[in-house]
């Protein structure tokens, strides 16, 4: 009779990961109820994680290099306090967004560009303690009556979490990282996102309080662009930012954070973005900042802006500034109150100023497509000129980066007339010797 075969010998890194979970074991054992508590800094929780696990790891009395005690004693605290193996993309400067469609597949887009990461979490409950560490800390809650969440991390990038029944084939995370030293707008000139002339155009237009509504799609940019205009808003005012999840980074010392909150367990205490845009005009601001209007808060918005809250600035999903005023008329018909649309459209045109279209090219950048001037109704119609537009007749380079930019159409808008009253100087080659189309 043959004997039975020998087992396979253990690979090194099955031996890793086996000492790696008995490790995060013991340390669960050894500190208890001290990782819940409240008391503790981050600072002084890592600190005290840190010198629990080498005792740990000294304990195991197993031979390992330097390098190796290091991602160790990296990995079990990653897993213990941290956001396990997407730690080491959220340290990444250059991933901007993080998207785990299973605990086993994690794509990583990595400037402009999506990429599958070898990163894998060690099973569905790995993954969904992760996104419960998260929601968790933001005072969030996710479970099986309310399986899908925003949230935040503390350094404010956007997350958003589904799990099942909803997410069929295991729990879903999409991560949109913010820059821990926001962009300023002389980066988003270096970027090609602006000119400088755009850029000097919309400084203007926040110091002239023009009401502006930054549009585009998803991941264009558009939260970026409205911490820009915002840093153009004078620090002697008084900002009021309201927004589902809080994701402004305001420079200015004058400001107040509003953020929106769901319904408890039991469906009470629901505060909506709409409820927020309301109490904000009893706070006294000479600004009202509202991270996007998606619902009924749209027609509070415009109403203010109507009512002497000038230099508001908002956001709106569309892909043209044309679309940016039916999404507005569809987001105000969804107030419920049963308005006639010509008095919609002239609540649009009489509140907007300005809209900025930010457009994500097939290169993966982000450029400013249309700055566009509100300029009033013409029958039925809501009437547009465009101030500046995205040049794409230049064509694209050999790596298929697009080699336009964006140039002035040589009309000069209306509300330059109110730059001169307020003393407001622009250099003359702004709006460019560049003639343009006329009204759209």
């Amino acid at each position: 009779m043959k004997s039975p075969a020998s087992p396979p010998p253990e690979q090194p890194h099955d031996a890793l990961a086996k000492l790696k979970q008995r490790a995060g074991q013991d340390l669960f054992e050894r500190m208890g109820n001290r990782l819940l508590d409240a008391t503790l800094t981050e600072e002084s929780l890592h600190e005290l994680v840190q010198e629990e696990l080498v005792r740990v790891v000294e304990a195991e009395a197993i031979l390992l290099s330097r390098e190796e005690r290091r991602r160790l004693i990296k990995e079990v605290t990653d897993d213990v306090i941290g956001y396990g193996p997407l730690q080491s993309l959220l340290d990444d400067e250059d991933v901007t967004e993080i998207m785990v469609n299973g605990y086993d597949k994690i794509y990583a887009e990595h400037r402009g560009k999506l990429t599958l990461t070898g990163i894998r979490f060690a099973s569905e409950e790995h993954l969904r303690r992760v996104i419960e560490r998260i929601v968790s800390k933001v005072g969030r809650r996710i479970d099986e009556s309310s399986p899908l969440v925003d949230a935040r991390l503390t350094d404010g990038s956007r997350v958003n979490a589904v799990i099942p029944p909803l997410a069929v084939h295991g729990s879903s995370l999409t991560i949109r990282k913010f820059a821990t030293d926001p962009f300023q707008v002389q980066d988003l000139i270096s970027f090609g996102t602006l000119s400088p002339g755009m850029a000097e155009l919309l400084d203007a237009c926040v110091k002239g309080r023009l009401n502006i509504i930054v549009s585009g799609g998803t991941g264009t940019g558009k939260t970026t662009l409205l911490n820009v205009l915002s840093s153009f808003i004078p620090a002697d005012e008084r900002i009021v930012t309201i927004e589902d999840a809080v994701e402004l980074q305001l420079q200015q010392d004058h400001v107040v954070t509003l953020e929106s909150r769901p319904s408890n367990i039991e469906g009470k205490g629901e505060i909506t973005i709409r409820d927020l845009v309301r109490n904000s005009l009893r706070m006294r601001p000479d600004r009202i900042v509202v991270g996007e209007c998606r619902g009924g808060e749209s027609l509070d918005m415009l109403q203010a802006m109507n009512t002497g809250h000038d230099g508001s600035l908002s956001t709106v999903h569309a892909n043209s500034p044309r679309d940016a005023i039916s999404r507005l008329e569809t987001l105000v018909l969804m107030a419920g109150m049963d308005l006639p649309l010509r008095a919609v459209r002239e609540q649009i045109a009489s509140a907007v100023d300005v809209i900025v279209q930010l457009t994500r090219l097939r290169d993966g950048t982000r450029r400013v497509t249309h700055v566009t001037e509100v300029q009033g109704m013409e029958g039925e119609v809501v009437t547009l000129q465009d101030a500046f537009v995205f040049d794409y007749s230049a064509g694209v380079d050999a790596q298929g980066r697009f080699l336009g930019r964006p140039i002035p159409t040589g009309v000069r808008p209306r509300f330059a007339d109110r730059f001169r009253e307020l003393g407001i100087a622009l250099s003359p080659e702004v709006f460019g010797p560049v003639p343009g189309a006329g009204l759209r």
